[in-house]
């Protein structure tokens, strides 16, 4: 995992003044690279000792070390895509709508990169023994992440598989509590914490159901409810409410899922896809 999406993955968790240093730095990461502990401390209005417990928050021993290793992921990062990420730094207030465009397809890009590089595949395959067995599935998210479920569910039920996608918390609860050992349930949430989705996979989960979280937080409550965990690597933009680069970093899950699934019976697939799209065709010429 980069050092951008450890902390992208973690800033929920950090107290209010190692969180100003996690939004800092998420705004600008340059600003570690120009700057010392102290100055870094009193720009984010903290103290060094803060700027430390930051540091051994996301993995390192130290500023220096973080210095160290941020310079070297920022500049690979401008090796690959020159200046369109401005050495990390997030969507500005000046910035042209081309500006925008380019950071955002670069970190779309970081983000397909880095989940694909870090994706746990023993995980993936358990998720695709579970999916391609299951007399039913439910896949759940809410807001942003009940459209990543939608994906899912399209793609499944395309190829003959009982995939629900629910879009109601009380509907989803209900279809949790009625599912068996043999039912698959997936909960997507980018950060982990959403309620809805984590008491979701909690009730099919005592039901006995195989339970999977989608998420890029790792020490989240959905991953403690789920038996298999499938994470993202994201960094988020500044309007990140919209779920911008996490919903590409979930898709990009769900696509490998789904060719999982879809592979371990490919005739059966191939012939599936081909008879609902010429069913779609025929539809569109009533």
């Amino acid at each position: 995992m980069s050092i951008q999406s450890t902390i992208e993955a973690v800033v929920s968790t950090l107290s209010p003044s190692t969180r100003r240093i996690a939004d800092a730095i998420r705004e600008n990461p340059s600003i570690v690279l120009g700057n010392t502990i102290s100055e870094l401390a009193t720009l984010c209005q903290t103290s060094e000792a803060s700027v430390v417990r930051f540091c051994q928050a996301i993995g390192m021993s130290g500023y220096s070390q973080l210095k160290i290793s941020l310079a070297t992921e920022l500049g690979r990062e401008f090796a690959q895509f020159g200046e369109s990420l401005n050495y990390g730094s997030d969507i500005a207030r000046t910035d042209s709508l081309q500006e925008m465009a380019v950071k955002i397809s670069s970190l779309e890009i970081l983000a397909i990169q880095e989940t694909v590089a870090k994706l746990d595949f023993g995980a993936v395959a358990r998720v695709v023994d579970a999916l391609d067995a299951a007399d039913r599935s439910i896949l759940f998210g809410v807001g942003a992440s009940h459209f990543i479920a939608e994906d899912l569910q399209h793609k499944l039920f395309r190829i003959g598989r009982n995939a629900f996608a629910l879009n109601d918390a009380h509907e989803a609860w209900a279809g949790a509590s009625l599912l068996t050992p043999n039912a698959v349930a997936i909960g997507f949430s980018h950060m982990g914490e959403t309620k809805e989705t984590v008491n979701f996979l909690r009730v099919a989960r005592e039901e006995g159901a195989f339970t999977v979280a989608v998420t890029s937080a790792r020490e989240s409550s959905l991953v403690a409810a789920a038996e298999v965990s499938l994470f993202t690597e994201v960094r988020e933009t500044t309007f990140r409410a919209g779920a911008m680069v996490s919903r590409i970093a979930q898709l990009a899950v769900v696509d490998c899922v789904f060719a999982g699934v879809a592979q371990r019976r490919f005739d059966d697939t191939v012939e599936a896809l081909k008879r609902t799209r010429n069913a779609t065709r025929g539809a569109r010429g009533v």
